[in-house]
């Protein structure tokens, strides 16, 4: 069994509150540091969010990925790919928006189900596997576009990057994920009760509940004092949910997590490992189509290099959020939360004009202390 499935709630909560003051830091040097105090202004922390939106999708589908002890190396380039596909058809092909779209997000998704099947049932260790597919569907992307970028005209598609929800819109959504915050909360103070664990802790739950409705409300205030809640960030938001309910509500989430902390055990436990293995690569494989087209969408093109390094920066969004490389433990929230610092760094730094060497020197050095620090915890647990 995982830590993350036996006690450790505390634990992992504990580290969730500390990644959350390191990012407080992070933001507060940066609006601090940047001209004219631009970092935390509503512009600014739309765009953060807007360019977080990507790494965080990906960030989702890479977690359930490495919580089962699997990597995928290839997503940036099946990003590529599947981003280039989507242009095309809609430039070339003249195919319509949705059809265009529909192609892209299967391409990605087939993709990512034969990936897993050699992974899962011709034993082919998942490093080499898509170590393979980042050469390969890179070098796909250049043959496919012929060596040019290709440029979108379609303004609908563009739309899917650049527009942002009506502001009556944004407090519908806040009252609505209010209710859904106090909800949860009430059925975890009547589960309690149910099952005889003691009274029912409604007070203790819904004063628990208090500080994400702030968060809430401060998130819309702060999107709707610019232009709105980015679509990107909504649809983002939309699929972190989802990924949670999998990972901590379904028998599917609950397989990965015993696939990750002991892949023999949960074979002679019953759980079919090869086809678990074999569905979550798939839904990596959904959710970078996905995230490709909001890549291209944002560009307005495809291009050659799209997506390069971005299974590096999902990769590090896990790890730092605490996935354990070696399987079993890890978090949803706690991958956003590493796909927002991530995003964080590159925004302050771009402001800062940090030239792109010392960027890349800072966001390594950040991935190797967060895998150091987990592998002390490790040792001293």
């Amino acid at each position: 069994m995982s830590e993350t499935t036996e006690l450790k709630p505390a634990k992992v909560a504990l580290r969730a509150y500390i990644m959350i003051a390191v990012l407080a830091v992070i933001w507060a040097y940066f609006h601090w540091a940047t001209p004219g105090n631009t970092f935390l202004t509503a512009r600014n922390l739309s765009n953060l969010m807007t360019q977080m939106s990507v790494t965080g999708i990906l960030a989702v589908g890479m977690l359930m990925v490495i919580v089962a002890g699997k990597i995928d190396l290839s997503v940036g380039s099946v990003l590529g790919f599947a981003g280039g596909i989507a242009a095309y058809s809609l430039t070339m092909w003249e195919y319509n928006l949705f059809v265009s779209i529909g192609l892209a997000i299967a391409v990605a998704l087939a993709i990512g189900v034969f990936q897993g099947a050699l992974v899962a049932y011709l034993n082919i260790p998942a490093f080499i596997v898509t170590l393979g597919g980042l050469l390969a569907w890179r070098g796909a992307v250049k043959g496919f576009l012929g060596g040019n970028t290709v440029p979108i005209s379609d303004e609908r598609f563009k739309a899917i990057a650049g527009s942002n929800l009506p502001m009556e819109y944004g407090w519908l959504l806040a009252v609505a994920a209010i209710a859904f915050v106090f909800l949860m909360a009430f059925r975890r103070a009547r589960f309690v009760a149910q099952y005889g664990l003691g009274k029912a802790p409604y007070a203790a739950e819904f004063a628990k509940a208090v500080i994400p409705g702030i968060g809430v409300i401060a998130f819309i205030w702060v999107m709707n004092s610019w232009q709105g809640v980015p679509l990107p960030v909504l649809i983002f938001i939309t699929i972190a949910l989802i990924g949670a309910f999998i990972t901590n509500s379904t028998v599917f989430g609950r397989y990965l997590y015993a696939i990750g902390g002991n892949t023999e055990a949960a074979r002679l436990s019953g759980i079919n490992d090869r086809m678990n293995v074999l569905k979550v690569f798939g839904v990596l494989g959904a959710l970078t189509g996905l995230a490709a087209i909001l890549y291209t969408a944002r560009q307005g093109a495809a291009t050659l290099d799209a997506g390069t390094l971005k299974e590096l920066d999902a990769i590090a969004a896990c790890v730092i959020g605490g996935a354990s490389l070696i399987g079993g433990r890890g978090t949803v929230f706690g991958a956003c939360l590493g796909a927002l610092i991530m995003a964080t760094l590159d925004n302050g730094m771009s402001l800062l004009n940090v030239r792109d060497f010392m960027q890349d020197i800072v966001k390594g050095t950040i991935l190797v202390a967060a895998v150091g620090l987990d592998m002390i915890g490790r040792k001293q647990s």
